[in-house]
């Protein structure tokens, strides 16, 4: 159970970095989707350092930086980065699943389920198509 969740602390950290670099190349509805993702994603990374703390696990610190997959240059690039931050977050998230129960597991599904949402979110705001994933999380 605790490599899962501090695997999905972790995953956490990188998606708040990513998100610095997302909001700054969106404007209006986008860019106030990238704060509310960002907040959402700070939120979990807390209520986790909080349960890693109670089970007297050290949490893992934040980077300073974080390696992107490609330079953020425009809403386009920073779009493409916010659909694909949210899978692999979701990937994390799904590989805790079947190490956890009771309540972090709800947590878990809770988690992989926001980020699929907001994948899907950013796809549609991106003119991607699919809009959806068969199954969010599944690592291919």
């Amino acid at each position: 159970m605790t490599a899962g969740l501090t695997a999905a602390l972790t995953a956490e950290h990188a998606a708040i970095y990513a998100y610095g670099l997302i909001g700054v190349r969106l404007s209006d509805a986008a860019e106030a989707e990238a704060h509310a993702a960002e907040a959402a994603h700070r939120a979990r990374r807390d209520a986790l350092t909080v349960l890693l703390n109670e089970t007297s696990v050290t949490p893992p610190p934040a980077e300073p930086a974080y390696a992107v997959p490609y330079p953020v240059t425009d809403a386009a690039s920073a779009l493409r980065l916010a659909v694909e931050i949210e899978e692999r977050t979701a990937a994390v998230w799904r590989a805790a699943l079947p190490v956890t129960t009771g309540d972090q597991r709800g947590q878990a599904l809770a988690a992989l389920t926001d980020c699929a949402v907001r994948a899907t979110r950013w796809r549609r705001t991106a003119g991607a198509n699919p809009l959806t994933v068969a199954f969010p999380g599944r690592v291919t």
